[in-house]
């Protein structure tokens, strides 16, 4: 079935969810979240970094609309994900397409787009990614929101090198010839480099912009 296909393409980003998902239910906890409160925040948005930085300036009691303003400039790259794979998703319902962006991540977005490439993707293999990735983002902050007290702090365990790992290898997956790699060179060379010239996390958005011109730039 093509949706279980999904699901084991998937079941990777499951694994890298699930520990930095069950951080997230730690530090939420810590935060005076409930249980509830915490995946029902998991659930709705799936926004991975969006969502640490929430509760950081929700810490520093900055207003309701600080939070989302500063939040949405950080998921602001999800456009740049969105424009890329409306040319595969163009025949699918509108519905549809909207469930599909609902699960749109960076992971999720570079197993699909590698998957499209190779002209084995449909709507349902892309439906079987995103089913399994939020189940592991919403399974993981459960179990850290529910036994924070027994966990302790996460960063004990290594979480924090699940997501870099796994970004690591669909890196490696997608390469497919020197100018991929030259790409990735650049593009992990500016995110050092803006990381200490602009404020903020700027650099999350103005990197992908500059290297995926790049990138049109040394295909052409």
């Amino acid at each position: 079935m093509r949706f279980t296909r999904g699901l084991r393409l998937g079941f990777p980003i499951f694994l890298g969810y699930a520990p930095v998902g069950m951080a997230f239910g730690i530090l939420a906890d810590s935060l005076g979240f409930t249980p509830a409160q915490a995946i029902l925040c998991s659930a709705t948005a799936l926004a991975g970094a969006g969502q640490f930085i929430g509760l950081a300036l929700m810490q520093s009691q900055l207003t309701a609309a600080a939070v989302v303003a500063a939040t949405a400039i950080v998921n602001l790259r999800y456009v740049l994900f969105g424009a890329a794979m409306s040319q595969y998703v163009s025949r699918i319902p509108v519905f549809g397409q909207a469930l599909l962006a609902f699960s749109l991540t960076d992971e999720t977005f570079a197993v699909n787009i590698d998957d499209h490439r190779r002209g084995t993707a449909d709507a349902w293999s892309m439906a079987g990614v995103g089913a399994v990735a939020w189940t592991g983002w919403v399974a993981g902050t459960a179990i850290g929101a529910f036994f924070a007290g027994f966990i302790g702090d996460p960063s004990e365990w290594g979480v924090q090198f699940a997501m870099p790992a796994m970004f690591t290898a669909l890196l490696v997956a997608q390469a497919q010839d020197r100018r991929h790699v030259v790409v990735a060179v650049i593009a992990a060379s500016l995110t050092l480099a803006l990381m200490l010239l602009l404020p903020g996390r700027w650099y999350v958005i103005t990197t992908p912009i500059i290297a995926a011109a790049l990138g049109a730039v040394i295909h052409r």
